[in-house]
């Protein structure tokens, strides 16, 4: 299980299968960042984790969708790279959408809900 701490409440979309979360929001935000970059190395640095977690995060979602998310080519002379399929395309842009819909700002659930809590968030979103 992932262990995040925030200071103000918020929502975070999360696809679990067995034990393992298929996508969340570090999973999207690594995909976003190979297409972005072209390169597991590379997004791995921005992101702030190890190649290896970032090798392990991509086979956790290849383990669990019909297709690979990452495309990836050997390095040799001139350079290896990575970049999401179609599939991974389609992943991504629907969890974005699905994130977006949860917003408290465009989801009056989900202000609510926030609303219930007792404390308001940083972010006063009953404008």
């Amino acid at each position: 299980m992932t262990r995040t701490r925030h200071a103000t409440p918020t929502f975070q979309l999360r696809l679990a299968a067995e034990k393992d979360v298929v996508i969340g929001p570090g999973k999207a935000d690594l995909l976003e960042a190979i297409e972005r970059h072209g390169s597991i190395a590379s997004s791995s640095r921005e992101l702030g984790m190890s190649y290896k977690k970032a090798w392990q995060l991509i086979e956790t979602m290849n383990r669990h969708f019909t297709a690979p998310l990452i495309d990836t080519q050997t390095g040799g002379n001139q350079r290896g790279g990575a970049s999401l399929t179609p599939l991974g395309r389609e992943v991504l842009a629907h969890y974005r959408a699905l994130e977006r819909r949860l917003s408290p700002d465009d989801n009056p659930d989900a202000r609510a809900l926030l609303d219930c809590l007792g404390r308001r968030p940083a972010t006063d979103w009953t404008d």
